[in-house]
């Protein structure tokens, strides 16, 4: 018989709409971040540098990217006979076929994964927060204070805090109360997404909860638990964790990377961050290159001007482009004479000699003025912006656009392009 201590359940399925056009073809967990990794590298590599060695990532949403980065788990050392890492989607049985309708119906689904291990502990995770934690530390608080279930916590401030599970505790951090996202909340300290549960307060709220309908940790588990009892307690963290689901927060936490003390570290070698290593020739930089404060990934070509920018592998920067305050991910070419000012680019992307993105005024977006804001032009993958048109702020750009998609040659602050591949057919 197999039996782990603790094993982690990752999830991993989030479609991450705030995102905008940068998850239309992929996962959340799966958008590139830091140049060099994917979201979901960083609870990996907590797991492996915190001893859990069983990890269950459960997807559903654009799953290919995800699938294929994790493979078997070699990077995060999760190649393993006993336990490693298995991806988790949802699958048809004999007598229903459902996708995963909320976090915790997907744990449910796979109560015979985690029952083969017979567990002490679950730890449930996020796939889409940058962050490093010791979840073995958290495990010994959890024992300590014989609880029932933990939740990891941190404080916020205040005007924020309506956004999170807001945790109250006594001083002996047990949790007397918790608002979900409330308008008024009574606390600042945020519930992180983060649980370790006692495997049959877990088991038993899983299967009492079965038939609720978009079962949720936030909105059922937890108030389940509380109602019948258990003991509940907070375990506050203070290090770097950032939510990177929105553009504004992705593009901060990139940003964050390059400050001259940053203040999450990829370089500490006693925690690691894993990821799937391609095997890239080295990085060029041409004699008339211009470079500060940039991330630079390997393969990649820079012949213009790059500044406070970061840039993922095998990317082109042709002649005479000036790229600042940006993120360009893996594979994609700028041309020559390029002007970008605070976009971001997604993977496989061509973009046009002599084009100019994120100029003129700052105006809401028509769409989505709520996922496309900050002053920043978002390119989704795949695309293709033409030679000579000038693109505004708080813009959005998906598919293989042509001239005849920017009247005058300007695509003005705040609009939309999206090409449906359909329409090319």
């Amino acid at each position: 018989m197999i039996k782990k201590e603790m094993i982690a359940m990752l999830l991993a399925g989030g479609q991450g709409s705030r995102l905008g056009v940068l998850t239309e073809k992929v996962a959340k967990p799966a958008v590139a971040f830091g140049g060099k990794y994917r979201i979901i590298d960083f609870p990996l590599s907590n797991c492996i540098n915190s001893g859990i060695d069983t990890v269950g990532v459960l997807t559903q949403y654009q799953p290919l990217r995800l699938n294929t980065h994790i493979g078997i788990g070699i990077p995060w050392d999760l190649d393993r006979n006993e336990g490693g890492v298995t991806v988790l989607p949802p699958y048809e049985k004999s007598t229903s076929s459902e996708w995963y309708t909320g976090t915790a119906n997907a744990i449910y689904q796979n109560l015979d994964y985690m029952q083969q291990y017979h567990p002490d502990y679950v730890l449930i995770l996020s796939g889409d927060h940058i962050y490093k934690m010791d979840y073995e530390v958290m495990l010994d608080f959890h024992k300590a204070n014989k609880a029932d279930v933990t939740i990891a916590c941190m404080t916020v401030p205040m005007e924020e805090a309506s956004r999170f599970g807001i945790m109250v505790t006594d001083e002996a951090n047990r949790i007397c109360e918790f608002e979900e996202k409330p308008e008024h909340p009574s606390s600042n300290l945020a519930s992180m997404g983060i649980y370790i549960f006692s495997w049959p307060v877990l088991r038993d709220a899983l299967v009492a909860l079965k038939d609720q309908k978009s079962c949720d940790f936030g909105k059922h588990i937890l108030p389940y638990c509380k109602e019948k009892g258990q003991r509940l307690f907070a375990y506050e963290y203070n290090g770097y964790w950032k939510d990177v689901g929105t553009l504004a927060s992705y593009w901060e936490a990139n940003m964050e990377l390059i400050d001259i003390i940053p203040e999450f570290n990829l370089y500490e070698e006693f925690w690691r961050i894993y990821t799937k290593g391609d095997i890239i020739p080295p990085q060029y930089i041409s004699s008339e290159a211009v470079i500060d404060r940039c991330l630079i990934g390997e393969g990649s070509e820079i012949y213009g001007e790059v500044h406070n920018s970061v840039i993922g592998p095998n990317v082109v920067i042709g002649k005479n482009s000036v790229i600042r305050d940006s993120i360009i991910m893996r594979n994609s070419e700028i041309g020559e004479g390029v002007i970008m000012d605070k976009a971001i680019i997604a993977e496989d992307v061509r973009i046009g000699d002599g084009a100019v993105l994120g100029c003129g005024e700052e105006v809401p977006n028509v769409c989505k003025p709520a996922v496309y804001g900050f002053g920043i032009a978002t390119v989704g993958e795949g695309s293709v912006i033409p030679d000579h048109v000038r693109i505004g702020k708080n813009t959005a750009i998906s598919g293989v656009t042509t001239a005849e998609d920017y009247p005058g040659g300007i695509l003005e602050s705040g609009q939309v392009i999206d090409v449906k591949e359909d329409d090319l057919v």
